[in-house]
């Protein structure tokens, strides 16, 4: 039996060794290589890119105006279509002006009679002036009169003294004396009186002027109420809702507003950056001005600022902080409460850049398909940085020059070879 399987075992051994040589010696094809995998291929680039923050923002208008009444009364007139832009001055509504005329002529004829007044006591005043006068001149008389009278007596009593004349001829003199000294005190007192009655008639002018003066502020006063019915654009922007109207009963400065006016031309676009970025952004403005992209209904309109405001505080709630650019929007692409796109421009700087579609995620990190020069893939990693429209900036792994796959990376395997395929028409 041992004997029998050492046999068999021999003839099998002779079997399998004459089918191998028989199939060397037949020539029989080895295996065919696998097919070339098509891929789309793009060039590794090195080129200026944008150093930009992208955030979203609401557009506010530059300024915001209520118009209100600054008095009580009817409208009686609207002279402008909602929505529509207005310039400044120009007349929004007209309030009755009825009673603000009639109490304007009210004042200026108290005007008008303060002025009779005070005419009429400046012709007293100078009645008063003529009687001062008249009565210094009286007094200048009855002292000459009386010093003549004095220097009389006083011969006389010498006279009399010596018995040159009689004595009743001296008493007659002294006593005409005396009487001219009473007259004098008697014009003196007239001078007084005289003079008290000009001050009396200047206090009246003084009066009578002052009276004019309030009354003509009065007027000043009425002829403001009167400009006040007519209600003008304190600015150049677009009104609002028509919130109040003609038949409307307003009051001065009450809270709602007749109509909101806001400028769009120029406007604001307020939004928020992290805290962590406020460094580079100062930094960066510290410069020059920095440029700011406003992107409306998905980038298919653009409009171009320049960042005028970075608030003065960061917002603890949130850790951001609000920044406010201003833009021409000559063409009213933007709109106050519309939420944009807002690309904040710090600078430009050279990077390696690849098509996004080149870079694949791993369990390890990102990589990509880099095609060697003999048609063979290999798989590297990388290490991406900052994302643009359609590109990625990668920091680590690639040089320019060297092209990755950008389609067709499911079917490869590293060392797998490929086949390039022409690029899509545009």
């Amino acid at each position: 039996m041992r004997r029998l399987a050492g046999s068999l075992v021999l003839v099998a051994a002779a079997a399998l060794a004459s089918a191998g040589c028989s199939d060397r010696a037949g020539g029989a094809p080895p295996a065919a290589a696998p097919a070339a995998v098509p891929v789309g291929v793009a060039t590794v680039e090195r080129k200026m890119v944008p150093l930009q923050v992208v955030t979203v923002g609401n557009v506010q208008a530059y300024t915001t105006v209520g118009v209100k009444s600054q008095i009580a009364g009817q409208i009686t007139k609207v002279h402008f279509t909602e929505g529509r832009e207005v310039k400044r001055g120009d007349l929004l509504f007209t309030l009755d002006p009825r009673p603000f005329e009639a109490s304007l002529r009210q004042n200026e004829a108290n005007v008008a009679k303060d002025v009779a007044q005070r005419r009429q006591a400046e012709a007293a005043l100078g009645q008063r002036g003529a009687e001062v006068t008249q009565a210094l001149a009286n007094l200048e008389r009855d002292l000459a009169q009386m010093e003549n009278a004095r220097v009389q007596e006083q011969r006389y009593r010498d006279l009399a003294k010596k018995e040159f004349i009689a004595r009743e001829q001296y008493d007659q003199v002294r006593t005409n004396f005396a009487a001219l000294q009473a007259v004098v005190q008697a014009s003196r007192a007239a001078v007084e009186n005289a003079r008290a009655s000009a001050r009396a008639a200047e206090a009246a002018v003084e009066n009578a002027q002052a009276a004019i003066k309030g009354n003509e502020a009065m007027v000043e006063s009425a002829r403001l109420q009167l400009a006040y019915t007519a209600i003008r654009a304190p600015m150049d922007g677009r009104t609002g809702n028509l919130l109040a109207q003609v038949g409307n009963v307003v009051k001065s400065g009450e809270d709602a507003p007749l109509v909101v006016i806001v400028q769009v031309q120029p406007i604001y676009v307020s939004f928020s950056v992290p805290e962590q970025q406020l460094t580079a952004i100062n930094s960066y403005r510290a410069r020059g001005t920095l440029t700011v992209e406003a992107r409306i209904d998905g980038g298919r309109r653009t409009a171009a600022g320049t960042l005028t405001f970075v608030n003065n505080t960061v917002d603890p709630t949130t850790g951001t902080i609000q920044l406010k650019a201003t833009f021409p929007n000559a063409d009213d692409a933007l709109w106050p409460g519309q939420f944009v796109d807002v690309v904040l421009m710090l600078a430009s700087e050279a990077a390696v850049v690849v098509p996004a579609e080149a870079v694949q995620a791993g369990q390890q990190g990102s990589f990509v398909f880099v095609v060697k020069p003999d048609l063979t893939v290999e798989s590297r990693r990388v290490k991406v940085g900052r994302r643009l429209p359609r590109e990625l900036v990668i920091e680590e792994g690639l040089q320019a020059g060297e092209r990755v796959v950008t389609d067709g990376q499911l079917r490869l395997v590293p060392g797998a070879r490929v086949e390039i395929k022409p690029p899509r028409s545009s």
